[in-house]
């Protein structure tokens, strides 16, 4: 599959407002949004502690968006049956909380969620190398892990452009998310560097109406200068790395 035409953004709930997460989901899909990313944190491999199963299980009730749920917590593959139960379209662990990374991995892809595999700032590409054909994605953590509104960490820009090499040099067919400090004016850098799937939070949720800003990242994607914004639309697939791999939230 061909992705540099594709995008996807997926907006991360840390920064949405918690006292009305299912209208903010309602929201977010109304906008045109496609895919919406949990940050589960235990308070143990991050310092914050956010939600878990029951809250996603009771909002999975309200919304069809492609869940991306991203595992910040200690031994997850303690908790994967609880999180594909609640409602989790991926399901995405850190290599540095997990010893036995391919049987969680494994054990993700066996119960019917995507598996997925993340990785802080400083910790080396070949965690993955020999997973990526078992892996739907790849997260780069642009920013060390457990706090939103975080600047980017620039050196990241090589580490996803090597990741993207590995990819093909391996024949696999895996997506690249990047998430932290990912804005409007560095998201064309990101898709230049190989990145398929970018995940922001306040630099999203902070500048309503979602509409709107949906298509400002959009446009900034997909083109690098001003002038050629007006044909983004036209030439960047927003939402086409779902539709093409056949897939729907609505089969849940």
């Amino acid at each position: 599959m061909d992705n540099s035409n594709t995008v996807i953004l997926s907006p991360s709930l840390l920064s949405s407002d918690f006292s009305r997460l299912a209208e903010e989901l309602t929201s977010l899909e109304r906008a045109g949004v496609e895919w919406v990313h949990w940050d589960v944190m235990d308070g143990r491999f991050v310092p914050n502690i956010t939600f878990g199963p029951p809250v996603i299980a009771r909002c999975r009730k309200e919304s069809k968006l492609f869940f991306d749920v991203h595992l910040m917590i200690d031994n997850p593959g303690r908790y994967i049956q609880e999180f594909v139960d609640a409602g989790a379209d991926l399901i995405c662990v850190h290599a540095e909380s997990e010893t036995h990374l391919e049987r969680t991995v494994a054990e993700i892809a066996r119960l019917g969620a995507h598996p997925a595999v993340a990785l802080n700032p400083h910790t080396p590409l070949s965690v993955v190398k020999y997973l990526l054909p078992q892996l739907y994605m790849v997260l780069i953590m642009s920013v060390n892990p457990g706090f939103g509104g975080q600047s980017f960490i620039p050196f990241t820009i090589d580490k996803i452009k090597s990741l993207s090499q590995m990819i093909k040099l391996t024949g696999a067919d895996t997506l690249i998310q990047v998430d932290g400090g990912v804005t409007p004016d560095n998201i064309a850098e990101l898709r230049h560097a190989g990145a398929d799937v970018l995940v922001s939070g306040s630099a999203f949720f902070e500048h309503p109406p979602y509409d709107e800003r949906l298509g400002t990242f959009l446009a900034s994607a997909c083109s690098t200068s001003p002038e050629a914004g007006a044909l983004a639309t036209a030439t960047c697939g927003w939402g086409a790395i779902r539709s093409e791999r056949g897939e729907s939230s609505d089969e849940r």
